[in-house]
């Protein structure tokens, strides 16, 4: 991962120690949830717990068909959990809420609106006045140097573009929690890694909370505090663990530090016995 020019409208940002206080309460809970599809009659997910802290980026990776995105539905509010729960702060949290936000895969904004009318959407739900949420939204738009578009639409902007757009859109209604579901997985390689530079200075600036379902082990050891990897059949945790590279990560070569050989080896081996139907973790 390279470091980025001065130039860059993020430089300006201040960058935290990064990390979570481990003898704090998890901001989210995720307890015992299972999903099964009746139609097929399939359980999707099965008795999932997780803990994310406050300020804490945690990536989940599995093969494909392990719950993940499903996963993430639950914890967002658009699907139920067959059982189990969900709670935020020490509460609940089984419908959607403006503490909750979830960037998807593709990127869902509104052709007719513009940049700015397409971040500023979550706090128009919200009620938010036009001033205010154009100025709010305007704001991240700047944070991802993106002003100088705010009136031109979707279709006038890359694909890039487009996903910052997204982002913003996502973290203008400041949320407790991120939910991104491979924001960047439609990305060609130069975009996707700059995003995950963007990304991490917003979200180590701002402390929040951000869950992010990849496929890229590369990528999940490069944003993440925590690795959950997931297996299939049904869905369920395998093994959670620790990145324990320093942070921040883009102002150096981390693919030549042991740690990382260490921590993608030990990924690929749990992939690699769950894609090849054995379940449960290798020894």
């Amino acid at each position: 991962m390279s470091s980025q020019s001065s130039a860059d409208p993020l430089s300006v940002l201040p960058v935290s120690e990064g990390g979570t206080d481990p003898a704090a309460a998890p901001l989210l809970q995720i307890r015992g949830v299972s999903r099964t599809f009746r139609s097929v009659d399939r359980k999707v997910l099965d008795d999932v717990d997780l803990d994310v802290a406050a300020g804490e980026f945690v990536s989940l990776i599995g093969p494909s068909g392990c719950g993940k995105t499903t996963l993430l539905r639950i914890v967002a509010g658009l699907l139920s959990a067959t059982t189990g729960s969900v709670s935020l702060g020490g509460s609940p949290s089984d419908a959607p809420s403006r503490d909750k936000a979830m960037v998807f895969q593709h990127f869902n904004l509104f052709p007719w609106r513009t940049a700015l009318a397409n971040a500023a959407y979550g706090l128009e739900l919200q009620g938010v006045g036009k001033r205010e949420r154009n100025e709010r939204a305007l704001e991240y738009l700047r944070l991802f140097g993106l002003e100088e578009f705010a009136g031109q639409y979707p279709g006038e902007l890359s694909g890039g573009m487009r996903q910052r757009i997204g982002i913003a859109r996502a973290l203008a209604i400041e949320p407790k929690v991120l939910l991104m579901d491979e924001p960047f997985g439609a990305l060609d390689a130069l975009t996707r890694e700059r995003l995950q530079i963007e990304l991490l200075r917003i979200c180590e600036t701002t402390h929040l909370s951000v869950v992010f379902v990849t496929h890229s082990i590369d990528e999940a050891i490069f944003l993440s505090d925590r690795i959950v990897v997931m297996g299939t059949h049904p869905g369920r945790v395998v093994e959670t663990f620790d990145v324990d590279l320093r942070r921040p990560r883009w102002t150096y070569d981390m693919r030549a530090e042991p740690s990382y050989a260490r921590i993608r080896a030990r990924v690929w081996e749990l992939l690699d016995h769950e894609m090849s139907g054995h379940g449960g973790a290798p020894g």
